[in-house]
């Protein structure tokens, strides 16, 4: 045990795209402030925020059916849409303005343009998509988005899918050009080395193992080094937890009441990757379909064209899978050691609730290779066992509480944050939209985190994301000038398209 102790004003646990964020938006408001990050793995960015782990989808409900319901009355509520596509709009001008202010360099090592679809077959549902696309395309944020339902209209866009289709049932697609590719590993370093660059203590190989209260209302946090195995002492004013599914064991040693009567589950995910060049050369958008009945949110089925170290790859998937760990270098005592007395009821409640989904993941779990290859034809039909392989993704974990709507032991799909009633401690939990919302999400925290400073920090947030604080639906002007000023900053004007030869081969042959 060291004797080491030592004092920052704030400390940030977890080295994933959400520190990252914090630290930067921290650092250029209060370039004084000192700030430490603790992370237990080598390098920033491994878990969730990794590039093989989530699908580098720029979350901007231009093309995922789970955030677009449909009401008894037939029409669709897109208000979830608006709020996700809005929040993405924050993640755009942020990164703009690092990049105009040359504190990130080379965006297109992290973002790419490409075009975003959905997907679906048969009557209901092409009935949903067309209802769908006419309610978004409306709204002053989904300019530019196409419907069709014309097979010929389709083979262009998609040769890939199209080509040795059987016409058994209706098919349409929607497709907005401006959607993105976002690499959140190459992002989360690029912020880590700037970080680094501005005198934060970034601290790998470190795992914390505990969080207690000191006297004077702050936080101790005892540190192991897992190099030399020695343990420190580091207190701060404002710790931020941000250990992905690591997240909920230290919320529980804080102790909070907020953190009280939550828990996790967590489910896995599988990609297919194609090592076929001339199939990979033939796709060029993240085409997402519709979930089967019982699958959770996440599982939506999406072709997905990948940019990874400036490399065009093509996913598949993902399969839910289930493991009792938190993190994909977690223990798989993780589920076990998270019920406590105050949530063991609320877990209890959501095991009885949530027998579907589990038999759902018991189901993809035993799928086999081929099974999964069926499912893919879905997508692709021609598709061939050969030119894919199974590549595990990253571990989500689903929080579980008591709310009014759903009642005892419901499980949340999405991003949360959990903060304590003083501001001085709080903790991300959940999963997707998670990345994509980064900014907004860290911008949420430091409003209920640092109420006392955000009047006299409000223009430098307003300088960085010009539409805080106003509702973008309502201002059409305002649209207009961030879309073509981020844009412009991150490059994003049309990259690489399909490969011509290849298309021209299919359509052809088609």
């Amino acid at each position: 045990m060291s004797n080491r102790h030592t004092r920052s004003d704030v400390i940030l646990i977890g080295a994933g795209i959400m520190s990252a964020t914090l630290g930067t938006l921290l650092k250029e408001l209060v370039p004084d402030w000192n700030i430490k990050v603790f992370e237990r793995l080598e390098n920033a960015g491994e878990e969730s925020s990794n590039e093989w782990n989530n699908a580098g989808t720029g979350h901007a409900a231009l093309c995922e059916l789970n955030y677009t319901n449909e009401k008894p009355d037939g029409s669709v509520d897109i208000s979830k849409a608006i709020k996700i596509n809005e929040q993405f709009q924050d993640s755009l001008q942020f990164w703009s303005y690092l990049v105009n202010s040359k504190l990130l360099h080379k965006p297109q090592d992290f973002i790419k343009q490409l075009p975003h679809m959905s997907l679906v077959q048969g009557e209901e549902n092409v009935a949903f998509l067309k209802n769908r696309f006419e309610a978004l395309t409306r709204n002053p944020l989904f300019q530019g988005m196409e419907f069709s339902d014309e097979p010929e209209k389709l083979m262009e866009w998609v040769p890939l899918i199209m080509q040795d289709r059987s016409w058994n049932e209706p098919i349409a697609a929607t497709k907005i050009d401006s959607g993105t590719d976002v690499n959140f590993g190459a992002l989360t370093r690029m912020l880590f080395d700037h970080l680094e660059s501005k005198n934060v203590h970034i601290n790998y190989k470190h795992n914390v193992n505990d969080i207690n209260r000191t006297s004077d209302g702050q936080w101790e946090l005892k540190v192991k080094n897992l190099d030399s195995g020695t343990v420190d002492r580091h207190t701060a004013k404002f710790v931020f937890i941000g250990g992905g599914g690591g997240s909920i064991h230290l919320l529980q040693k804080s102790g909070i009441p907020e953190g009280k009567g939550i828990g996790g589950f967590p489910v896995s995910g599988i990609f297919m990757a194609c090592k076929n060049p001339d199939v990979v050369a033939l796709h060029h958008a993240k085409v997402y379909g519709k979930a089967k009945v019982g699958a959770p949110p996440m599982s939506v089925p999406h072709l997905d064209t990948r940019f990874i170290d400036n490399k065009k790859s093509l996913l598949f998937g993902p399969f839910a899978g289930f493991s009792p760990k938190f993190l994909k270098t977690g223990s798989m005592f993780d589920l076990v050691t998270s019920v406590k007395p105050n949530n063991v009821l609320t877990m209890l409640a959501a095991g009885a609730k949530e027998m579907p989904l589990t038999k759902y993941l018991i189901q993809q779990v035993m799928l086999s290779k081929e099974q999964r290859m069926e499912e893919l034809r879905e997508f692709i039909p021609n598709a061939k066992g050969e030119d894919w392989d199974l590549i595990v993704a990253g571990q989500r974990v689903q929080v579980i509480k008591d709310t009014e709507a759903g009642g005892k032991g419901t499980l949340q799909f999405g991003t949360e944050v959990i903060t304590a009633s003083d501001g001085s401690i709080a903790a991300l939990l959940g999963a997707s939209p998670g990345a994509s919302t980064a900014v907004s999400v860290m911008l949420e925290l430091m409003e209920k985190c640092f109420p006392q400073h955000i009047k006299e920090w409000e223009p430098k947030i307003k300088e960085m994301i010009p539409s805080y604080g106003e509702s973008l639906m309502k201002k059409q002007e305002l649209i207009k000038k961030i879309h073509t000023s981020t844009a412009l900053s991150l490059g994003l004007n049309g990259n690489e398209q399909v490969d011509s030869k290849i298309e021209d081969r299919v359509l052809q042959e088609a």
